[in-house]
C-alpha cells in the first residue's frame, strides 16, 4: 500500500469531489504511514540504479550506485530512501512514478519541502498546506496502547499527493520518518487505522 510520493508527484487534488466543510466528510478515513527507507537495513542482490544525479537532472541517465534490490523496491514504494554504501553515501535516492530516480540532500516533498516526521502527510482529496489533527483512530492493525495517543497528538500538514492508483478518497498517508531497525515495518508506528476520524486546524 506503500505511495511511491517523490518531488514531482501528482498533483494533489483540492476537492475531488467531496464537500469537506461538511462534518461526515471527515469521518471514516483510511490512514496509512509511509517512510524513508535506509539502505543499511537492506540486503539481497544488487542493482545498478540510473537517473538523475542532480536537481536539475543535467543527466537524466547518470548511474547512481549499485544498491541491494530490495532497497530499491523500497524507495519506490515510499518515494524516497537513504543511501548508506558508495560514493554517494547520505545522499537521499529519491522516486516518483514520472520522472523516475535521482539523488537529493533530503527527503522531499511534493512541494520540495523535507518532510517531517509526524507533521507531513499525504492525501489526494484535501487542499496542499491544510493542517489536520486526527481526533478518533478507528479501528488500528497494533495492540500497543500509545500508538493512537501518539498519532493523535501531532499536528499534520497536507504536502503531497499519492501515484495513480495509490490513493483514492478518504485515505491519508502519514509521514513517520528514517527506517530505524531491519523489523521497522513491525514497529507499532507502522500502522493503519480504519474508519479514523479527522479535525481541520484553523
Amino acid at each position: 500500500m506503500r505511495l511511491g510520493v517523490g518531488l514531482v508527484a501528482v498533483a494533489v487534488l483540492a476537492t475531488a469531489g467531496c464537500d469537506f466543510a461538511e462534518a461526515d466528510a471527515w469521518s471514516d478515513w483510511t490512514v496509512t504511514v509511509y517512510y524513508t527507507p535506509v539502505e543499511s537495513y537492506h540486503d539481497g542482490p544488487r542493482e545498478t540504479v540510473h537517473g538523475c544525479s542532480d536537481l536539475a537532472c543535467t543527466d537524466p541517465d547518470a548511474e547512481l550506485g549499485t544498491l541491494p534490490t530490495d532497497f530499491i523496491e523500497a524507495v519506490r514504494d515510499e518515494g524516497t530512501g537513504r543511501i548508506t554504501s558508495g560514493e554517494h553515501a547520505g545522499a537521499y535516492l529519491n522516486w516518483s512514478y514520472d520522472t523516475g530516480f535521482w539523488l537529493d540532500t533530503q527527503p522531499r516533498d511534493a512541494a520540495g519541502e523535507v518532510l517531517r516526521p509526524f507533521q507531513s502527510a499525504a492525501a489526494d482529496d484535501l487542499t496542499p498546506g491544510l493542517r489536520l489533527r486526527l481526533t478518533d483512530c478507528g479501528i488500528l492493525n497494533t495492540a500497543d496502547p500509545d500508538t493512537c495517543a501518539k498519532f493523535q497528538a501531532a499536528e499534520w500538514s497536507i504536502a503531497d499527493g499519492f501515484a495513480p492508483s495509490l490513493g483514492g478518497a478518504r485515505h491519508l498517508d502519514l509521514y513517520i520518518g528514517e527506517e530505524s531497525s531491519e523489523n521497522f515495518t513491525e514497529s507499532p508506528d507502522y500502522v493503519f487505522f480504519l474508519g479514523a476520524t479527522l479535525a481541520p486546524l484553523s
